[in-house]
């Protein structure tokens, strides 16, 4: 490489639809390799961060899915000819997605971009993703995402270094001179940044003086980019026998499997716990944002609970001693088990939209401390991004500090606190068509006069309605207003059934059916959620008319 280099601009064609979700933009593979389409992208988002641009600081890393190398070097060259002054690059472009918040927040960089599509499978025909994360190392709020789209539909041109190369594999750090700027690029360690703030959370000696007695782990990466940070903190640090780590190699593929921990995805994890010694389980999605915890043969926790028990025992970790406890929040379709907990200890609650930006302002605002999605998602304000290795430290330091098993924990905080029981029914790849019509009855049927006080009653069981709407959500911290978030039907006795098209699949629409019932009867708290909830699920599938709307007889994923 030149030790100079100039910038080229280059003509480019607007492409349609390119407009980011809640967790950025998410396409196949194929689409972002058209020629300008991730270029455009790109320059859509430096524009966007206007007079912070010139001479910022940026993050870049992702999930180790195919293509990720060669958006990376995209990106470099891309970001040194619109004048960002340095990038600081994951070592082979591997950087967890907590690990991208940890890294913009420690370093106070404008923000980072993270290559990602999270749970979605990954290689040359399945998907890819770019997202924005603003300088509080949390996802773009609305009016950044609603720029950058803005940006993408009038974009002519594109500015490009197309002589820089790195070689990100290396750990370094290099200085070129750009249009006469100069423009470094440091490739750092992926885990020394993350591992380090883990350390000062939690109290490693006491996780590894349970792990280094009895009780018996397994931690599964999904291949994965959680990986190298498996490995340096479970392995190196707590002294975890390599035979309890495994789908530890970051592959483009996933290994050819959907990188999603939970039941159905996650299936091997699952049955080597029921089947084998194993006192506790977790596995982690493919950005390394979400989690699955089990306890012994295979009990199986879920997200609604997790960060409900997590709320009950901060006191078990020193992060929260220090900083105290300010607040907890759940998104609106998660389980109302946290509630509960908030109610019980006089702590301030917030329900919010789905998507973790709304949860990263509260927290920004020192409003709270703990919150959980029901999508596998848990976290706290130690960064502004969910963070599945957390939750799982998180939980050993429960685990060690009540002295009891995972199932024992569950109960013990079900006596005191009643059980939410909770399913979520996916229905995945859907007409968009079919799927809009549905939604649209829904709305219709619940906008009628007299649907508040309606009955419906399904296998000897009654529920009373006593609130229906589409869910919206005024921001206590800006006044910011989302709207349109989901369709809700609350009934008298606690019990929900709420219905979402996701924006998270890269293509056609994902259908979800989320059921939420409250019982405080003891002898109801070791049954299957399944069981419990049937009657309820039938009536959400009734009153939707989902069969007739879209054809499917089946849920793709039950959890």
């Amino acid at each position: 490489m030149s030790s100079a280099v100039t910038s080229r601009i280059i003509e480019t064609r607007v492409y349609e639809g390119q407009k980011p979700g809640t967790s950025g933009l998410r396409k196949a593979v194929k689409v972002f390799m058209q020629e300008h389409y991730t270029e455009n992208f790109v320059q859509a988002i430096l524009e966007a961060l206007g007079n912070q641009l010139i001479g910022s600081t940026l993050v870049v890393g992702g999930d180790g899915r195919y293509y990720g190398k060669e958006a990376v070097g995209k990106i470099i060259r891309i970001a040194a000819a619109n004048g960002v002054k340095k990038l600081i690059v994951g070592q082979n472009g591997i950087l967890s997605t907590p690990a991208v918040s940890t890294i913009i927040r420690k370093y106070k960089t404008q923000g980072g971009i993270v290559l990602t599509a999270s749970h979605n499978p990954g290689g040359p025909d399945a998907d890819f993703g770019i997202k924005f994360n603003c300088e509080n190392g949390g996802p773009a709020p609305d009016n950044v995402t609603n720029k950058i789209h803005e940006i993408t539909t009038q974009l002519k041109s594109y500015k490009i270094a197309s002589d820089i190369n790195v070689d990100i594999d290396k750990i370094q750090s290099t200085t070129i001179q750009i249009d006469g700027n100069s423009f470094i690029v440091d490739v750092i360690d992926s885990v020394n940044d993350y591992l380090e703030l883990m350390k000062d959370i939690f109290d490693f000696s006491s996780i590894k003086n349970l792990l280094q007695g009895n009780f018996k782990v397994l931690i599964n990466g999904m291949n994965g980019v959680t990986g190298p940070y498996i490995k340096r903190i479970f392995s190196n640090e707590l002294g975890v026998d390599d035979s309890s780590i495994v789908n530890t190699t970051p592959l483009e593929d996933f290994g050819g499997h959907h990188p999603d921990p939970n039941l159905t995805y996650a299936k091997d994890l699952v049955d080597a716990i029921r089947n084998g010694p194993y006192d506790f389980g977790a596995a982690f999605d493919g950005d390394g944002d979400r989690n699955m915890i089990l306890g012994k043969n295979a009990f199986f926790v879920t997200p609604s609970d997790s960060v409900a028990v997590l709320a009950a025992n901060l006191n078990a970790i020193p992060y929260f001693k220090k900083t105290g406890v300010k607040g907890y929040a759940r998104s609106m379709p998660t389980g109302a088990a946290v509630d509960r907990v908030a109610s019980k200890t006089g702590i301030k609650f917030f329900e919010v939209p789905t998507g973790w930006k709304y949860f990263g302002n509260l927290m920004d605002a020192g409003l709270l401390s703990i919150c959980g999605e029901e999508s596998f998602g848990t976290g706290s304000d130690h960064i502004r991004e969910k963070d599945g290795i957390w939750a799982c430290l998180a939980w050993l330091s429960v685990i060690s500090n009540l002295g009891k098993s995972v199932e024992e924990i569950l109960l013990s905080h079900w006596q005191i606190y009643g059980r939410n029981f909770f399913t979520r029914y996916d229905y995945e790849n859907c007409e968009s068509e079919g799927a809009n019509k549905m939604m649209q009855f829904i709305e219709t049927e619940i906008q009628k006069p007299d649907f508040v006080g309606k009955t419906f009653t399904s296998a000897g069981k009654t529920y009373v309605v006593k609130l229906a709407d589409n869910y919206s959500y005024v921001d206590p911290v800006d006044g910011s207003q989302a709207n349109k978030q989901g369709l809700r039907i609350l009934f008298e006795d606690g019990s929900r059934i709420i219905y979402r098209l996701s924006g998270t699949g890269s293509s056609g629409a994902t259908i979800r059916v989320y059921v939420d019932s409250y019982e405080d009867d003891p002898t109801s708290f070791k049954k299957d959620a399944q069981e419990v909830l049937k009657t309820l699920v039938n009536i959400a599938l009734d009153l939707s008319k989902l069969r007739e709307y879209t054809g499917r007889d089946a849920p793709t994923v039950i959890t």
